[in-house]
């Protein structure tokens, strides 16, 4: 688990606004408006954007769906340590909190997301989150539920994600996966605990969105 660079925090409160998710509207995050002009403050401003967009900016289907599942569900995560995989905004890792959860760990690896998981944290007013880079290389993390929202989104992405979940599984570790109907999702082996109708991060499209169960 390795440690990013710091971003500073006044850098995401200067380019993003505090929004509630349309599923999760008991969870406050901060988010963009316009991705593509954050991508380019990043780069200019932020110290560098890095190759990929800003995901921590938005809440996806995915995550929302999540969230949704564990508040409705709390005692999926109530007393429980929990890895929120690809946090982003960190909105599944607060939502786990709030749902009971005794700590959670919220890998990314974008230092952008840590920054934006510890504002998100605090503005939530919960406590209890690890921010670690990207695990999907090692052994999982010492946990007894797996949380992963669209995590699915490439082909490569999913190689490396799915022997990860099954290995957390035989482990004994509960694994939930949040997804829009992206087709790198395969539906052998999964069960579907809840479905939602999701507004898209760009607001444009309802997503109809499953929180699959790993049996």
């Amino acid at each position: 688990m390795s440690a990013p660079r710091a971003v500073p925090p006044s850098f995401l409160q200067g380019h993003t606004r505090l929004a509630r998710p349309s599923l999760v509207p008991e969870v406050q995050l901060h988010v963009a408006d316009d991705v593509v002009a954050l991508w380019e403050a990043m780069a200019t401003e932020g110290g560098g954007a890095g190759q990929d967009p800003p995901f921590w900016a938005a809440a996806w289907p995915g995550g929302q769906a999540l969230a949704r599942y564990v508040l409705d569900h709390p005692e999926v995560v109530a007393g429980r340590r929990v890895l929120d995989l690809g946090a982003g905004s960190g909105l599944v890792a607060v939502a786990a909190l709030r749902a009971g959860a005794a700590a959670v760990v919220a890998s990314d690896i974008d230092p952008y997301s840590h920054t934006a998981v510890a504002l998100n944290e605090q503005v939530n007013g919960v406590s209890g989150i690890e921010v670690v880079g990207d695990v999907l290389d090692g052994e999982p993390p010492a946990v007894d539920v797996v949380l992963a929202g669209d995590v699915c989104y490439d082909r490569e992405m999913t190689a490396r994600v799915l022997p990860f979940l099954g290995q957390a599984w035989l482990g004994g570790a509960t694994v939930l996966l949040g997804d829009p109907g992206r087709a790198y999702v395969p539906r052998e082996g999964l069960i579907a605990a809840a479905e939602y109708d999701v507004p898209d991060a760009d607001g444009e499209q309802v997503r109809r969105t499953t929180v699959w169960r790993l049996p």
